[in-house]
């Protein structure tokens, strides 16, 4: 919230040489004494108080400038030098198997090491669409990274509900209580910040500079969302959805200094659903998918 106060009334230059000759105790005094300029713009609604009152307004809104400053300030996401896990899950509202895997996902919410020792994504495909239900969060684009990452696994088919655990398939059968942990592998650190949560810096500092380079991704999560499924598999159920990715952005980091550094925007432009928003963040080496390091966190306190 920004306040924007009116401007003080244009003073002649013979007031001003007054002013200045006044004593400097009365000029204090002066200095001290409320003005009926300290309003906020446009907020001719209000009945103008007595002068008293208007030194307590004035003190009010000042302090709500601070705190509204104070909110305004940058946030920032940072690894730790071990190699933070990062868990995709490739899902479909169409298919009958997947909410078990989402509700453990899920799960992950209430655990220590949420965004500190692993980061949870899931990303809903859009190949079960023709097949009764369309997922209104699938995409081709989170359909086609499953089928690059079975490419690398010369895997012969793609399916739901998938797994992925550090870039490799992970079968947990979903008995699995616990949550990914730090591998104890050295994998560098990972900085993110922005001063809107739109546009964000990157920088990384690997333990050992590759090559190739190096590619960051980033993810725009939501989380507590629901949908009332009509047709296909689920047809008739209430399925609940955590950390559903809604927008996946590629970006290159170029060195800098003892790093690399970069940059990516996340405003889509588009009003986002009733939920809590989330980050997740990782560095790839150039055309490889798996991620070497990985951060994340909340965009806005729980509700």
């Amino acid at each position: 919230m920004r306040l924007r106060f009116d401007s003080i009334p244009h003073q002649s230059a013979a007031h001003l040489s007054a002013e200045r000759a006044r004593p400097r105790a009365q000029q204090r005094e002066s200095a001290d004494t409320p003005r009926d300029t300290c309003w906020p713009s446009g907020s001719r609604s209000f009945l103008r108080p007595r002068t008293g009152a208007l030194h307590g307004l004035c003190g009010l809104l000042f302090a709500m400038l601070a705190g509204a400053t104070a909110h305004a300030a940058p946030i920032q996401f940072q690894s730790t030098a071990e190699q933070t896990a990062l868990v995709e899950l490739y899902t479909s509202e169409g298919c009958s198997s997947c909410p078990p895997a989402e509700s453990w996902l899920s799960n992950l919410k209430t655990k220590p090491g949420l965004w500190s020792e692993f980061v949870p994504v899931a990303f809903h495909v859009d190949y079960w669409d023709n097949l009764g239900w369309r997922d209104k969060w699938g995409s081709k684009q989170y359909s086609d990274r499953q089928r690059d990452y079975a490419g690398v696994w010369s895997g012969e088919n793609i399916y739901t509900p998938e797994f992925v655990l550090n870039g490799r398939e992970w079968h947990n059968g979903f008995g699995f209580k616990g949550a990914p942990g730090l591998s104890g592998a050295k994998a560098g650190i990972l900085k993110v910040s922005s001063e809107d949560t739109n546009h964000w810096s990157v920088n990384y500092i690997p333990v050992a500079a590759a090559a190739s380079g190096y590619e960051l991704y980033a993810a725009l999560s939501l989380s507590g969302v629901g949908s009332e499924v009509k047709a296909g598999e689920n047809g008739g159920r209430h399925l609940e959805h955590d950390f559903v990715v809604l927008k996946l952005v590629k970006q290159p980091l170029g060195p800098h200094g003892e790093g690399f550094q970069g940059a990516f925007t996340l405003d889509g432009g588009q009003k986002t659903p009733p939920g809590r928003l989330g980050l997740a963040v990782w560095v790839s080496p150039n055309n490889r998918l798996e991620p070497l390091q990985a951060l994340g966190g909340w965009l806005e306190p729980s509700k």
